[in-house]
């Protein structure tokens, strides 16, 4: 693959996260995981280790159907680093509304992720 192809599937790798995170897809999400993947969100305050333990949390915390998601990525800042890793920076918008509580919340933030290149699919190692 070029390097402009290799760039394109990490993109599209994150926007899956993005989609399965907003859907409900855990177990499709978990793809998007290398097996020893790592994660810290809001600062470090919930880091985890391990696909099961990232999509368990990410479940447990927006997986109830009164809680409808938005995320999105934007500017996408990639680099290969080898030909199996890879470093990338992405823009962060989200909305999380509870229709239970009748609540909003809207954020920002910026991902910073790690991903690697197994069995020919590029996946995340480490984000947050």
């Amino acid at each position: 693959m070029s390097l402009l192809e290799e760039i394109e599937a990490i993109k599209r790798l994150k926007y899956k996260y993005f989609r399965c995170l907003d859907r409900k897809r855990w177990a499709e999400l978990a793809d998007c995981f290398a097996p020893d993947a790592t994660s810290s969100y809001d600062g470090g305050k919930y880091s985890f280790a391990g696909s099961a333990q990232i999509v368990g949390f990410l479940e447990g915390a927006l997986g109830r159907p009164t809680m409808i998601t938005l995320h999105q990525g934007h500017h996408p800042e990639i680099e290969l680093t080898s030909p199996t890793t890879a470093t990338g920076t992405w823009y962060l918008e989200d909305q999380v509304i509870d229709a239970k509580r009748n609540t909003s919340l809207r954020g920002a933030a910026f991902y910073h992720d790690e991903y690697v290149k197994l069995g020919g699919a590029w996946k995340l190692q480490s984000t947050g």
